[in-house]
Formats: structure tokens, C-alpha cells, sequence
């Protein structure tokens, strides 16, 4: 009876050592990588041809008339097609304390690829996001590629289309260095960032039989070259720590070097440059909650917006030195305003997006036809997208009308590229995607 007895008193003792150690290993911290993401298929068709990235997928406005010989518009050809490349995958990190701060990262990519319209990188697999986060009571650090902080992660459209609102809503993601206060009400946002994939334009040089040739091209090397990071500043409002109410306003501070060197009249020889162009760019919006739909609404105030996949860029003002063929250059200035809004309910979703953007010519009148610009021939762009979304599980089935027109013109010369004779055409694409989330 007493073995019996010390039997049973060992075995509670042991199954009570292995139910507290159990307790004490789930109360720590859960240390590594959650993956997640979500399988997106689309189905669209064009009622005319579009400029548009990544064959056809996003999709900006339809492009300008081309007459051919007998009259007819060349580019008011339909077109459909089938992609899968926005299929995503992110890895949310967590990880022990640093510094006193509770530390997390994120990987997150698609297959996007890299390589715009051409087809050297399809269904490429591609970064999206890549940034580490200290986050203490009140601030929070992070390091890494993340959102242009014009375009607000807290709200933005929530259009199915994969352009997110574009061009009418600032798009682009940066490598930064964003440090975030909140106070009280209000959260302070300051970043210090540069340019990857989305970059303003500026030339190259190359040599061929002896002369000078200048191209213009894209790329990360103009805001380098300028040594002067791009400089974020923003405030954020919000009534309460339950409140989905979300107010907010930015300025942005962008310099870049169009070039490194300029051309001679004959071509013959190169000469330094070191004239910088300088933008300064402003948002506004508004999230408001009620409890039947939630209601987004922003306004932007752009200098040249090409890294912001906007209307606008730049132009040579005039050459300041016939020699060397140096050069002044004015930013193109665009303005946007987008509303969208969307039902709240669990199972159907109704929404619809609005945007309008408008081309408010150059700082200055141009003496030269040299443009670094996307649309610098749009006076203007609106897009109107309903939408219905169907939920069931982690499967998502939406449906979207997207129209978009575009107003083209003529420019005049020796003004602010100011344009005349608009005439407007317009597209209408039809979307349906489905989507299952894991």
C-alpha cells in the first residue's frame, strides 16, 4: 500500500512539473517567421488600347488617338487578359527586445516583376516590402523599403484593380527611415528616404563615332547624385484609441540632378553640371467611419511626380550657356483629388472609387520642347469604378467597372506647357478577380 502510495504521490509530482513547465514555455514569446498572403487571379477586358505596366495589369489611362491613313483610330483597339502576378507572399518576423523596444520585420513579395512592359521578367519574382521595426510605448522606428509615406497605409482606395488608385493616388515604395511620435491624439511622422523602383527621370551619356549622345532614362541615380535624401514630414490625427476617424497632412521635399554633364553644340565634348531641380509636394486627407460604409478622401499637390506614378515630371526651361550647353529646368505641377467608399458589411461589399487629376503646367515658361514627363500632353484624367465584392470563407470573388478618360492636347510654345485643342477619349475595363487569402 505504501509503494503504492509513493507511486501515485511521484506521478502527481511529475504530471504537475510537466503541466507548469507547459504554462511557462506558452506564456514566452513565440520568436520567428508567420507566413501568410493570398492567391489573386484577374480577368480584364479593355474597351481601347491603355498606357499601362506589366501587360495591361496596371493600368493608368487609355492612350491618345493615332489616326492612320484612312482616318480610323489605331488605339481604339479592345483588348483582354488573364494574370496571376499579383499573388503575394509576406513573412511577418517577431523577435526578442532590443534596445527596450519590441522588435518585428517583414518580407513580403509578388511576381510582378521588374521589367515594366517588357517580357525579360515575367512573372518575376520581386520585393515589396523589406523593413525591421523598434516600437516603443509611444515611438517606432523603421528601417528598410516600405510605402512612400504620401501614399497613407492607414487609407487608401480599396479598389480590386491592381493600380490602387493610381494615377490620381500617389504610388510608390521607397527604402527609409521613418520615425513615428504619438502624442496624445496625434502622431508625428518624420522620413528620411531615397528611390528604387519607382525613380525620376534625368540623362545618360554615350559616346558613338565620336560624338556625345544624350538619352533620357529612369533610374535611382538622380536623387543619389543630387547627395540630398528625400525629406517627409506628416501629422496624423485621430479622436480616440477605439475612433476610426483618421485625419492627416504631409509636405514632401525632393531634389535631384538631371544630369551630370552637358553636351556642346557640336558634340563634341562633355562639361560638369551640377544644376539641381527641386520639388515640393503636399497632401491632405480624411477616413471617416460610420457604421453602414467608411468614406476615404485625399487631395495632392505634386512637383514632379514621376517616381509617384502621376501625372507631371519636368522640363528644360531654357539653356543658360550655348558653350557648354548648360541648362535650367521647372517641375511640372499636378494636382489629384480621389474619394472612395465602401460598405462595411462581412459577406458583400459594395464601393466605389472617384479620382480626378489635373496637369497645372510648369513653374516657369519653357524655351525649349525637352520634357522629362508622363502625360505632359493630358490636361486632364477622371476615373469613376464601382464595385462589388463577394466573401465567404478566405475566398474572395470581386467584380469592378473602371472608367477612365483622358483629355489630350496640343502644347503651346513659349508657355507654362500650357495645352489647347483637348480632345478626350476614354476606356472602360471590366474586372474580375478572385482571390483566396492564407
Amino acid at each position: 500500500m505504501k509503494i503504492k502510495t509513493k507511486i501515485l504521490t511521484a506521478a502527481t509530482l511529475l504530471l504537475a512539473a510537466t503541466s507548469l513547465q507547459a504554462q511557462q514555455k506558452s506564456e514566452e514569446p513565440r520568436f520567428g517567421i508567420n507566413f501568410s498572403g493570398f492567391v489573386k487571379t484577374d480577368f480584364f477586358y479593355d474597351s481601347r488600347q491603355n498606357v499601362s505596366i506589366r501587360e495591361g495589369h496596371f493600368l493608368l489611362y487609355p492612350e491618345n488617338e493615332l489616326i492612320d491613313h484612312q482616318g480610323k483610330d489605331l488605339n481604339a483597339k479592345p483588348a483582354f487578359n488573364i494574370l496571376s502576378i499579383q499573388s503575394r507572399l509576406r513573412g511577418a518576423i517577431t523577435g526578442p527586445d532590443a534596445f527596450g523596444a519590441k522588435t518585428s520585420g517583414v518580407i513580403e513579395a509578388d511576381f510582378f516583376g521588374n521589367a515594366g512592359q517588357g517580357l525579360d521578367d515575367v512573372n518575376g519574382f520581386r520585393l515589396r516590402h523589406a523593413f525591421v521595426k523598434l516600437s516603443w510605448s509611444n515611438t517606432e522606428l523603421l528601417a528598410g523599403q516600405y510605402w512612400h509615406p504620401m501614399f497613407v497605409a492607414e487609407s487608401f482606395p480599396d479598389v480590386i484593380s491592381f493600380n490602387t488608385g493610381a494615377p490620381f493616388q500617389p504610388f510608390a515604395r521607397n527604402p527609409q527611415l521613418r520615425i513615428s511620435h504619438r502624442a496624445g491624439a496625434f502622431k508625428l511622422i518624420g522620413v528620411v528616404f531615397s528611390q528604387r523602383d519607382f525613380t525620376s527621370m534625368g540623362n545618360d551619356y554615350t559616346l558613338s563615332n565620336g560624338k556625345y549622345i544624350a538619352t533620357a532614362s529612369s533610374g535611382s541615380k538622380f536623387i543619389r547624385n543630387a547627395a540630398i535624401p528625400n525629406l517627409h514630414f506628416q501629422v496624423q490625427y485621430t479622436p480616440g484609441k477605439e475612433s476610426k476617424t483618421l485625419l492627416g497632412a504631409g509636405i514632401d521635399y525632393k531634389t535631384i540632378l538631371p544630369e551630370t554633364a552637358t553636351i556642346n553644340a557640336s558634340a563634341t565634348h562633355l562639361f560638369e553640371s551640377s544644376e539641381t531641380l527641386t520639388a515640393l509636394s503636399a497632401i491632405a486627407y480624411a477616413k471617416i467611419a460610420f457604421k453602414p460604409l467608411t468614406v476615404k478622401i485625399m487631395g495632392t499637390y505634386a512637383q514632379n511626380a514621376t517616381d509617384l506614378v502621376m501625372l507631371g515630371g519636368y522640363a528644360v526651361e531654357r539653356v543658360t550657356d550655348t558653350a557648354t550647353g548648360a541648362k535650367s529646368f521647372t517641375n511640372f505641377n499636378t494636382g489629384a483629388v480621389w474619394l472612395d467608399a465602401q460598405t462595411n458589411g462581412t459577406r458583400i461589399k459594395a464601393g466605389v472609387f472617384a479620382g480626378y487629376t489635373w496637369n497645372m503646367g510648369t513653374d516657369h515658361q519653357l524655351q525649349t520642347s525637352t520634357l522629362y514627363a508622363r502625360g505632359a500632353n493630358i490636361d486632364h484624367v477622371f476615373r469613376l469604378a464601382p464595385r462589388l465584392m463577394f466573401s465567404s470563407g478566405k475566398f474572395d470573388l470581386a467584380i469592378e467597372l473602371e472608367y477612365t478618360a483622358a483629355a489630350y492636347g496640343k502644347m503651346e510654345t513659349n508657355s507654362k506647357a500650357n495645352l489647347t485643342d483637348l480632345k478626350t477619349v476614354g476606356n472602360l475595363r471590366g474586372l474580375v478577380a478572385f482571390v483566396y487569402k492564407f
